[in-house]
């Protein structure tokens, strides 16, 4: 699939197909993530592949949808700030360079024919009991990864191209 049918074809999927993952696609989608770019090469992210029911129950419980603890695997891409670039006026880059590993994983899924969603609207802080993590590491994302659901409908809104770039000055306000 070309570069570009991959960018078009990823959607937030909403609704998994119960059949499981295989493996090789899994650690397809696992060398994405790891092979992505970080500040420095500094490399602060980790990936808790989540398969176990029990502990995808527990994990769930930090954002309980049933769509979301229906996807057959999910990824928790924990940052950390232990070993993250550090800016000169402290800006941490770990979430950056999380973000960056979690579009890598994003594309190479939708490449392989597997939806998924981020997810950063869950309780962090239930996440770090469940999977015991010390206090430099944190989940940043939480990632169900399966194959759609038949009939899974993508929504695609988009600003236009003229809405989000400008030449030589500042944007637009967006009305």
């Amino acid at each position: 699939m070309d570069f570009f049918e991959v960018i078009n074809k990823r959607y937030s999927v909403r609704s998994f197909d119960p059949r499981p993952v295989e493996e090789d696609k899994l650690i397809k989608v696992l060398e994405a993530g790891r092979l992505a770019p970080s500040a420095v090469n500094y490399q602060p992210r980790r990936f808790v592949v989540i398969t176990d029911p029990e502990l995808k129950e527990a994990i769930g419980q930090a954002y309980p949808r049933e769509w979301f603890k229906a996807a057959p695997v999910i990824i928790a891409v924990v940052g950390d700030h232990s070993v993250s670039w550090k800016r000169k006026d402290g800006k941490d880059h770990c979430d950056i360079d999380v973000a960056i590993a979690v579009d890598h994983m994003t594309l190479a899924a939708t490449a392989l024919g597997l939806g998924t969603c981020w997810v950063c609207a869950f309780d962090a802080a239930h996440c770090a009991k469940v999977l015991q993590l010390p206090e430099h590491l944190e989940v940043s994302v939480l990632l169900p990864l399966g194959y759609p659901a038949q009939g899974a409908q993508p929504e695609r809104r988009r600003l236009e191209l003229e809405d989000v770039v400008s030449w030589n000055e500042l944007p637009k306000p967006r009305s």
